[in-house]
């Protein structure tokens, strides 16, 4: 097989990213190995031929999907929005992936207790270069999220001051005036003296399935990443989702139909005794209580391990966008 052929699934290299999105692939079934160890960054998925491991940083993941040198991609939202100009065309965010949760946010000082909202903020710019002589210097490594969210909020007399370094330190330093900067629960922020803005939270961002749309997707690379996929999805419905089999001689269309509309139960298996559903588990208990109610004498529910379906959601999403 032509190496050109394969498909190409980037995973972080390193830290808590690539632990977590190691344990993502494990859980539905796909071990991601490394050729000679640690240290080599190529590597395979386990049991799915013409597939390909490479580990990569959390941005060079985003640039190898925007240039189509990836096929998949374990990446963060905020860098998607930031890194790619036509994320919308270029790539497509299949699933969100519970871990790498972080927050795009304005912060500024916490003396400057007039700027509770982005429309505080404009009036501050407006002002701003009548009081000192110049707009307004904003610290952050995300520039064109910055410039698209305050175009979007009518803030524009200032000047992006890129940070290398540690961003939220930059107003106590005297280099910039505000920040847009990525934070998790806050605390550095408030350690620097700096506050969110009500409404400046400009991204909620998690790890995300990136799938490129411009990379060379040949049928090898097709049928692996449908393989993939298709063990996600049904790893995902299985997490979610309960199985609930109850005591109830006389099952009715309009039980059926009720518990469907209602919990959002799906018949699996009905005998002269008892039936059998699947349940979102949220509403297990809630489904045992009615289900009591219409008759049964008892209700039990059982975990699953994997809900495979012929229409594969996550793959159906992705072919549609490939054509």
């Amino acid at each position: 097989m032509s190496p050109a052929q394969k498909l190409i699934v980037a995973s972080p290299s390193k830290g808590r990213l690539q632990e977590n999105a190691a344990a993502f692939f494990a859980r539905a079934g796909l071990e991601l190995t490394q050729g000679r160890g640690a240290r080599d960054y190529r590597g395979a998925v386990a049991g799915v031929e013409g597939a390909e491991v490479a580990y990569l940083s959390a941005s060079e993941i985003t640039r190898r999907l925007a240039l189509g040198e990836a096929h998949l991609g374990v990446t963060g939202e905020d860098l998607v929005r930031e890194e790619i100009a036509d994320a919308e065309i270029t790539v497509e965010l299949l699933a969100p992936l519970g871990f790498g949760a972080a927050n795009v946010v304005v912060a500024v000082p916490q003396a400057w207790i007039d700027v509770r909202s982005m429309s505080d903020l404009a009036d501050v710019a407006d002002g701003f270069r009548a009081r000192h002589g110049r707009g307004l210097r904003v610290a952050t490594k995300y520039v064109n999220t910055t410039r698209r969210f305050f175009a979007a909020h009518g803030v524009s007399d200032y000047r992006i001051v890129e940070s290398s370094g540690a961003t939220e330190g930059a107003p106590a330093a005297g280099s910039a005036d505000l920040i847009v900067d990525i934070t998790t629960t806050g605390a550095t922020l408030a350690a620097n003296a700096l506050k969110v803005i009500e409404d400046g939270v400009i991204l909620r961002s998690q790890a995300n399935l990136v799938a490129s749309l411009t990379a060379p997707w040949s049928r090898t690379a097709r049928e692996a990443a449908r393989i993939i996929l298709s063990r996600i999805a049904a790893e995902e419905e299985a997490r979610t989702t309960r199985e609930v089999r109850a005591s109830l001689p006389a099952l009715s269309e309009q039980i059926q139909r009720e518990a469907e509309a209602n919990f959002g139960a799906e018949l699996r298996i009905k005998d002269s005794r008892s039936a059998s559903f699947s349940c979102p588990a949220t509403k297990v208990a809630a489904l045992a209580d009615w289900l009591i109610a219409q008759g049964a004498t008892s209700v039990t529910s059982a975990g699953l391990d994997y809900v495979f379906r012929a229409e594969n959601a996550l793959w159906s999403k992705l072919a549609a966008r490939l054509g």
